[in-house]
């Protein structure tokens, strides 16, 4: 984990060698010699001497065993030869024998900050050895700073500001510490204080990319996406972005829904090199978003050539071929999909949504029954299988399945629609009227049910009542081809003068529209489909 350190990081050199200092003279009054063999060593990893360096703190050691700043200058050197496991002992080492020995606590911590990557218990120790410091000495303020990073990080946001909070106030405005307030306030719900933060930020010609990046986290924790598009897009002005950097800008201008920003910068982090199927899968669910369904496939299309065994991509072709009504496209999308992984349950579902309006519907029997199988929860499945066996006008086979799906709130309406539809095509004519008025009685705005109710009134020759049940339906909906249907034959059989101009209208339907299309569009409302 990237740690910001840049201006509240000491010279490890220079620090020690003050903690040596204050250890030997008020601990053991050292004498001039090995006081003067220390400067040595001290020059020595100043010049980068850490062989010379590790042969004079042997000889120490040996004449002062029991020595702090010795431990903590031999730590030092373990950490510039790259031996973390050697460091940590000696720093341990010189604070066990000098309890409040702050030098050699604060190269531990920073010895923690960065191995974070090679230990996972580093940064959790690193906040331990702060914390150390922090209790005989409140307000020092790299213990202070560095335990508010660790803390906003662990998700501690108000205990993080706590710690920013104790800082000398001329290192309140520093861009460093401004940051992690941002992200804590923003992570805390405060979100006055954290667009006050972000200006100021943006306004400080010190704010870095670094900073910005330590600020992500607490921004999508307080679901503060507006400000990471302002902050990155920012310092986009004045510093060139990371790969990295404009992946977390697209997203987060996604989920704000800057929707052109996302795509925009999406197509910069591809130009950079960084093609593949995850970011071509990116810019087409964002073109998705915009309703450029074109251009959502023209990016699946090259995800497809990239990996043709990736069934989440044929998957998503076939959901956005549903978008533009290309109902054979998409069928034969999900299939690939299917193949691919036959135990996927939204893959299965998809594809018998498709094949339910083929020539034959009873093709989508076997793809619901195992999306069942997979998910047999889940009541969009007993609805789709009822709804398939209505379609193959298996009505024996259909009605268990609805009359189950009635059962649960979610998919109730719709299969008391088609149990009402059912019953009317049995001349069950008391039933459909109470399983119409059920679906409408939950939503009396249904079109469906509405037009299948005025089917019912022009089969009990209940004229007047039909015309205004059809007429409410395509108040609703006016290009409901059914509706219209049926409002044709009242008014052909009512011999209304209507007859003709409704004639035309029905026909004009009949070309614009294409009734299977419009029929599985309405079904998979319902579909349980996972995001791709």
């Amino acid at each position: 984990m990237d740690l910001n350190m840049r201006r509240l990081r000491f010279s490890a050199v220079s620090a020690l060698a003050l903690g040596f200092f204050a250890a030997s003279a008020a601990g053991q009054q050292k004498p001039t010699t090995p006081e003067q063999q220390i400067l040595e060593i001290q020059q020595l990893i100043q010049n980068h001497d850490l062989p010379g360096a590790s042969r004079l703190l042997d000889e120490a050691g040996r004449r002062f065993p029991s020595d702090s700043g010795i431990e903590n200058l031999r730590g030092i050197v373990a950490a510039q030869t790259g031996d973390y496991h050697g460091a940590e002992v000696s720093f341990t080492r010189a604070v066990h024998r000098s309890p409040r020995f702050t030098g050699a606590y604060l190269n531990l911590g920073r010895l923690y900050l960065e191995n974070g990557g090679s230990d996972p218990q580093a940064l959790q120790k690193a906040l331990n050895t702060y914390n150390k410091v922090l209790t005989y000495e409140p307000q020092n303020a790299e213990a202070n700073y560095q335990s508010a990073v660790l803390l906003m990080q662990k998700g501690a946001y108000r205990e993080s500001l706590n710690r920013l909070g104790r800082l000398p106030r001329a290192m309140q405005d520093d861009p460093q510490q401004l940051a992690v307030a941002c992200a804590d306030y923003a992570a805390s719900g405060k979100h006055r204080l954290a667009d006050a933060s972000a200006a100021r930020l943006l306004a400080n010609p010190e704010f870095s990319l670094a900073d910005a990046r330590q600020m992500v986290q607490g921004l999508e924790a307080g679901k503060r996406d507006d400000l990471i598009v302002s902050i990155f897009a920012g310092l986009q002005k004045r510093t060139e972005l990371s790969s990295d950097d404009l992946r977390t800008l697209s997203t987060a201008a996604e989920r704000a829904g800057k929707l052109p920003e996302a795509r925009a910068t999406l197509e910069q982090f591809v130009q950079r090199g960084n093609l593949s199927v995850a970011s071509l899968l990116a810019l087409a669910r964002i073109a998705r978003q915009q309703k450029d369904f074109q251009g959502s496939l023209g990016y699946l299309a090259h995800a497809r050539d990239l990996e043709p065994s990736n069934a989440g991509v044929h998957y998503f072709f076939g959901l956005v071929c549903l978008d533009l009504n290309l109902i054979a496209e998409a069928r034969n999308s999900f299939e690939k999909a299917v193949q691919l992984a036959p135990e996927n349950a939204s893959y299965n579902y998809a594809m018998g949504a498709a094949s339910a309006f083929r020539h034959d519907p009873a093709e989508a029997v076997p793809y619901f029954e195992k999306y069942i199988k997979l998910r047999p929860d889940d009541p969009r499945g007993k609805l789709a299988l009822g709804a398939a066996f209505y379609r193959a006008k298996d009505f024996s086979n259909a009605i268990p399945w609805l009359v189950q799906a009635t059962k649960t709130s979610q998919t109730s309406t719709t299969a008391h629609y088609y149990l009402g539809a059912i019953a009317l095509q049995e001349r069950r004519l008391d039933d459909a009227r109470t399983e119409l008025q059920a679906a409408l009685k939950v939503d009396p705005n249904y079109s469906d049910a509405l037009a299948e109710l005025g089917n019912y009134y022009f089969i009990q020759k209940d004229y007047p009542q039909s015309g205004k049940t059809l007429e409410q339906a395509l108040k609703i909906d006016p290009d409901h081809l059914a509706a219209n249907f049926y409002l044709l034959n009242l008014y052909i059989r009512t011999a209304n003068a209507r007859r003709e101009a409704q004639t035309r209208r029905y026909d004009e339907l009949q070309k614009l529209r294409d009734q299977k299309a419009q029929e599985f569009l309405r079904m998979v409302e319902v579909r349980p489909l996972e995001n791709p």
